[in-house]
């Protein structure tokens, strides 16, 4: 693949992510921020009323504008980082589509990078969690991430390796088998995390990580949708100009 092509990917790639970012920030202001006043307001009725602090920045305008810029902005960096992994998985990980393969890449991306850290360390919204120790958790969360990479990694190579002997089918099941495995060891031995206050709102806990993890599924979704077809555009004009040809040339 060339600079010239990398580059044209590249930039599709970081306005997908924009796009995506997009509809992920409708669910974040619709399913997430409900949830997050109620765990500040939990959080300000069980603080003594010397701890409250005055905001520098208002809750208003966290809600908003700068909902809206954290989210658009990782919509973009990652959308970026995911187009350079498009360009190195293209044509490695099986004869697929460039549309097909930008879908896959996303799924094996929110698997690996969300869903299986999201599994042993959930998010949890304010009042939850000792400030004494966000750095240990936030440390386990990234040693999580990156078990987690590395192991999808692994198990791509393995089933790859395997696929001559076993076929695909079976190379495949058993690269399957032996990340899930790993991955419960690594859930068994690393530490657990619990600092759920007792009388905190167990809805409002459970409704924050649903909508936590519907963000992230409606970024990698709509990546993967906007940015295959955008690949495949470009890398195969000829196919996306095939539907409109017949139309054309169909019998009225």
């Amino acid at each position: 693949m060339n600079s010239a092509t990398v580059r044209n990917l590249l930039v599709r790639g970081m306005l997908a992510g924009l796009a995506a970012g997009a509809l992920a920030l409708v669910v974040a202001y619709f399913l997430g921020e409900p949830n997050v006043d109620k765990a500040i307001g939990f959080e300000e009725a069980h603080a003594p009323a010397h701890e409250h602090e005055v905001e520098l920045v208002s809750r208003g305008l966290q809600s908003t504008a700068g909902l809206a810029t954290g989210v658009l902005i990782y919509g973009v960096a990652f959308g970026g980082i995911a187009a350079l992994a498009y360009c190195f998985a293209l044509g490695r990980v099986g004869h697929f589509t460039p549309r097909a393969t930008a879908l896959l890449l996303s799924g094996c991306a929110l698997l690996a990078v969300y869903v299986v850290p999201f599994l042993k360390y959930p998010a949890n919204p304010p009042a939850v969690g000792d400030p004494g120790t966000i750095g240990k958790r936030t440390t386990l969360y990234f040693l999580m991430m990156a078990l987690s990479v590395l192991l999808a990694v692994a198990a791509a190579l393995l089933g790859k390796r395997l696929a001559p002997r076993l076929g695909t089918w079976y190379a495949t099941v058993v690269a399957v088998t032996a990340f899930a495995v790993v991955t419960g060891l690594a859930y068994a031995f690393l530490p657990v995390v619990n600092e759920v206050p007792s009388d905190f709102p167990a809805t409002v806990l459970w409704r924050f990580r649903l909508s936590a993890l519907a963000l992230q599924v409606t970024l990698w979704a709509g990546f993967g949708l906007l940015f295959g077809e955008l690949a495949e555009r470009l890398l195969n004009p000829k196919s996306t100009a095939a539907v409109p040809a017949s139309a054309v040339a169909s019998p009225s």
